[in-house]
């Protein structure tokens, strides 16, 4: 495969580091770490590939997804954790290889707006945005960030507005998180592709089954990516060469290799690890809905990041605006808030009280629907990848790349490996 093949199928993913041994290939008998969607996609991909090889995936939990789940209650339906996919080919290709085709589909148009609370006021983001940076200051700020190891709130000269970047993608404040990490093409983390931009773009574009999605485009599944986690487990389970054992402890690699009888080599972990994760955050996810009349006030669009950390609430996604299938009782509306612990008392009635102040009174429905605990990206993140000893190989958001389709795109850049 050329430079230039694989760079059409992955596009800047490329950019991101493999952290795979590279005797990986060789296993007789391939253990991975965690049933989240990066194992499940692994096992997935590797196993269609390679019939022939024995593949496990251990789960100390009771079931699969990690970190993907969708709450469900009566007509209202919120996904915990990711509820979209931006366009990138890896994704339409696994809903294509899925049979999932008839679920997926484009986001609504009219909700593509993104706000930020600025001042107390919402603050459009849109190319004009570049103007409130500083764009003067921001290309500066750029052309610096090339060196490698700054963090975003360096990459991006507007306080404020960088934070609200951060706390919508990896829950910390943009001082503390990893400019390479965040935006690698900006900052030319990595490799470059082979071809300018533009028409690498255009290959691209050219490359997606199902649909060709319209730039600054999302695209989600009818019920929530819970569906996503479904069918690949469904998938999995029909495939004689791969299993999955719950409810067994993964303390080190150690102990997974002697359970298992294999060589450190022959372990992918797909799971969080103490070893890579200093520090953490935590953030719980709420629910709320509204009557139509109760928020005719507030536009349709994607959502609002909130930065000001005197407000719990950090971001407000708008559920029921965004997805082509209903996510409510018709009448309604839904809506998605994020609350960092660190910027919560930890009552519930404080983040009832903030809602209301940013949204309407005296709401239909209102449930705190998960928890999660979500890795830190410290500035020099990337770089420290690749000091990494590679006795095993690692794979997953607590890496080298937090988006989902990052997570699914790796998947076909290992399963290439073997």
């Amino acid at each position: 495969m050329s430079n230039l093949d694989e760079w059409i199928l992955h596009g800047d993913e490329m950019r991101r580091p493999l952290l795979v041994n590279p005797k990986i290939s060789e296993s007789s008998k391939l253990i991975i770490v965690g049933a989240g969607l990066s194992g499940l996609c692994c096992a997935y991909r590797i196993a269609k590939k390679r019939p022939d090889l024995e593949i496990i995936i251990h789960e100390k939990s009771s079931r699969p997804g990690g970190v993907i789940a969708t709450w469900k209650e009566d007509e209202w339906v919120c996904d915990v954790a990711v509820n979209a996919t931006r366009p990138h080919p890896a994704f339409w290709r696994l809903i294509d290889d899925l049979n999932l085709n008839s679920l997926f589909k484009p986001s609504n148009p009219v909700a593509k707006s993104r706000w930020v609370l600025l001042d107390g006021k919402r603050h459009k983001l849109t190319w004009r945005t570049i103007f409130k940076i500083g764009p003067i200051k921001l290309l500066r700020s750029i052309k610096r960030s090339k060196s490698g190891g700054l963090s975003v709130s360096e990459l991006i000269p507007n306080k404020q507005i960088a934070d609200a970047m951060c706390l919508g993608i990896v829950n910390d404040t943009s001082e503390n998180v990893d400019a390479d990490f965040l935006f690698p093409s900006l900052t030319k983390f990595g490799q470059n592709p082979p071809v300018k931009k533009s028409k690498l773009n255009k290959l691209i574009s050219q490359s997606y089954p199902i649909f060709s999605p319209k730039k600054g485009s999302i695209a989600s599944l009818k019920g929530g990516m819970g569906k996503l986690v479904e069918s690949l487990v469904e998938q999995i389970s029909n495939l004689e060469n791969v299993s999955i054992v719950y409810g067994g402890e993964s303390e080190s690699l150690d102990s997974i290799s002697k359970t298992y009888n294999v060589p450190l080599e022959s372990i992918l972990w797909a799971a969080p690890n103490p070893k890579f994760e200093n520090n953490s955050s935590k953030i719980s996810i709420f629910a709320i809905g509204y009557s139509f009349q109760q928020v005719s006030h507030i536009e349709k669009g994607y959502g609002t990041l909130v930065p000001d950390e005197d407000f719990p609430v950090s971001g407000i996604l708008h559920e029921s605006d965004i997805h082509h299938s209903q996510r409510c009782p018709k009448g309604h509306r839904l809506f998605r808030l994020m609350v960092p612990h660190n910027r919560w008392d930890k009552e519930t009635d404080s983040v009832l009280k903030c809602a209301e102040s940013l949204l309407a009174h005296n709401p239909v429905i209102f449930k705190k629907i998960g928890e999660r605990k979500i890795p830190s990206y410290t500035p020099g993140h990337m770089a420290k990848l690749s000091q990494i000893s590679l006795e095993c190989s690692y794979v997953g958001w607590s890496y080298s790349g937090v988006s989902i389709t990052h997570v699914i795109d790796q998947s076909e850049r290992i399963a290439e490996l073997f």
